[in-house]
C-alpha cells in the first residue's frame, strides 16, 4: 500500500511536467520577458536575464549599448500605458548551450503601435534554465509589415 499512494500521486501529475524540447524552452525564456514588460513587473524581466547580460540598438549612426539595469528599472516604473511588444515569424537555432532568436516585433504604448523591427537575442543554458545574454534590436519607426492579427481595424 505504501507504494501505491506515491504511484497515483505520478499519474495524477499535471501535463506541465512533460519535458520541454530546448527549442520550447527557450521560447518560453523569450515569452516571460515580454509578459514581464506587459504587466510592468521588473522582477519577472529581470529573472530572464544573465546576470551580465549586454543590451543594444542598431540606428542609422551606428550601434548603441544600453543598460539592462536601466531598462529593468524602466519596466518597472510605473507608466499608463502598458508596454506590449508582440512578436512573430522567431527563428531559434541551438547548439550545446548556446542559442539564438531572431525575431519581428511591433512595440505598442497601449494601443498605439510605437515602433516596430527586429530583434536578436542570445541566450546560454544555465543551471536555472536559459537566461537571455544579449539583445539587440532595430527600430524602423512605424515603417511596419504588421501580421494581419496586429493591424488595426
Amino acid at each position: 500500500m505504501r507504494f501505491f499512494f506515491p504511484a497515483l500521486l505520478l499519474l495524477a501529475a499535471p501535463v506541465s511536467l512533460v519535458a520541454q524540447t530546448p527549442e520550447e524552452e527557450v521560447r518560453a525564456t523569450i515569452d516571460l520577458l515580454f509578459d514581464g514588460m506587459r504587466a510592468g513587473d521588473s522582477t519577472v524581466v529581470a529573472s530572464v536575464f544573465a546576470s551580465n547580460a549586454t543590451l543594444g540598438r542598431a540606428v542609422p549612426a551606428g550601434f548603441r549599448s544600453g543598460s539592462i539595469a536601466s531598462f529593468i528599472q524602466a519596466v518597472g516604473t510605473p507608466h499608463e500605458q502598458v508596454w506590449d511588444e508582440q512578436i512573430w515569424d522567431v527563428d531559434i537555432k541551438i547548439d550545446g548551450r548556446l542559442a539564438t532568436a531572431w525575431m519581428e516585433f511591433a512595440f505598442f504604448l497601449g494601443e498605439s503601435l510605437s515602433h516596430c523591427g527586429v530583434n536578436a537575442m542570445i541566450l546560454y543554458e544555465q543551471e536555472d534554465g536559459w537566461k537571455i545574454v544579449h539583445l539587440a534590436d532595430t527600430n524602423r519607426g512605424r515603417e511596419c509589415d504588421l501580421p494581419p492579427e496586429l493591424q488595426g481595424e
